[in-house]
């Protein structure tokens, strides 16, 4: 029996792509985007910096190996949409609890399989990252076309995806306190900083300097995050207000809000960089490392002279900024996720970093 398709993706362009749906069947409207890692989906699905796009997985069989208990970067998956080549509803992995599909569904997440990935891929290497309407087959184009071009993509991802609430963790061993500003924060990133002991206050993306004050920190970190770090306006703001008074680190967003706090500038990248393969150079050693990467902005290397700022890491691939630090303030960050630590250096020793900053500060 020929399946026959049932969805479809149409394109700013007016390109339109056939596929067959899975996991949740809304219709919606998306930045469409493009990652290249091999393994890695649930956390991908899970990432709250993907909260509005759609993400086309280069990797030609996605849900092989199901949904586990224990891999999820938040607890609400935000993501707007997957487009896979082929789509597998029988995994085979024992830690397993449910399919993809399954999670989509329960999340509101749409899926379209039976797609090109690889062509995908190209057209938006070559045009840019750009918005792409999810639908049935029925919408005609001149519908669908309509739809695109009267609908704006959304700038309050952060405020969407951010703690509601303070809460903290506590390991069982600890030497530090860490406030985390919570922009779209992986959970990932709270593990690591308890496996260096330090205790985690989270706090939501609206917290102010006298709700920080008022814990006594011994470090602040600003976490990723989805969209433009200059909606981040309150975030700016707090790191501008703080910087110097506690060690601040800073991953991805958090990256692009530290360097616009101290006058810096940002833009947005073609295509972004998406995918656990990206060389990244620490300057100061020489060493270079096979980073884990999403985002779709790049601090602006030509706006940094003069902020106080200088600059660490750079991506070997495009010489786009990848960390900067400020020594006499106590602080640093980097574009890529050393939480995720794909090797073969170990990244987690920005985390010894950290640490090392609050012991001098006390």
């Amino acid at each position: 029996m020929i399946r026959q398709y049932n969805r479809k993706l149409v394109l700013e362009n007016g390109m339109e792509i056939p596929g067959f749906a899975f996991g949740a069947k809304e219709d919606k409207i998306l930045e469409l985007v493009f990652n290249t890692s091999m393994v890695g989906y649930q956390e991908i699905l899970s990432d709250p910096s993907y909260t509005d796009q759609a993400v086309v997985m280069t990797y030609p069989l996605i849900g092989n190996y199901g949904m586990s208990d224990e891999d999820y970067e938040s607890k609400n998956p935000s993501v707007g949409a997957m487009i896979v080549r082929e789509y597998n509803e029988e995994p085979s992995n024992w830690r397993s609890r449910e399919t993809l599909a399954s999670v989509m569904t329960k999340y509101g997440i749409s899926g379209v399989s039976g797609v090109d990935t690889r062509r995908l891929t190209r057209i938006i290497r070559e045009y840019g990252s750009a918005k792409v309407l999810i639908t049935g087959m029925e919408t005609s184009t001149e519908e669908a076309m309509s739809i695109l071009n009267g609908t704006e993509l959304a700038h309050d991802q952060v405020a969407r995806v951010t703690a509601k609430e303070q809460y903290t963790v506590t390991p069982a061993k600890v030497g530090y306190h860490v406030v985390a500003v919570d922009c779209g924060m992986k959970l990932n990133i709270v593990r690591e900083l308890m496996a260096h002991g330090c205790k985690v206050t989270v706090m939501p993306c609206s917290a102010t300097a006298r709700d920080i004050n008022a814990v006594s920190p011994d470090g602040i970190f600003i976490s990723n995050g989805p969209g433009d770090p200059t909606d981040a306006v309150s975030v700016i703001e707090l790191v501008r207000e703080l910087k110097g008074k506690y060690p601040i680190f800073g991953i991805c967003l958090g990256h692009q809000i530290i360097s616009l706090a101290y006058g810096a500038k940002t833009y947005k990248l073609k295509f972004g960089h998406r995918g656990g393969n990206h060389p990244v150079m620490d300057i100061e050693t020489g060493k270079i490392e096979i980073t884990s990467q999403n985002h779709s902005y790049a601090v602006d290397p030509k706006s940094i002279e003069g902020t106080g700022l200088k600059v660490t890491h750079i991506n070997l691939l495009d010489d786009t900024v990848e960390g900067v630090s400020c020594e006499e303030d106590k602080v640093f960050s980097v574009q890529y996720h050393p939480e995720s630590a794909p090797g073969p250096v170990d990244s987690t020793y920005l985390f010894d970093r950290f640490i090392k900053m609050m012991e001098k500060h006390l």
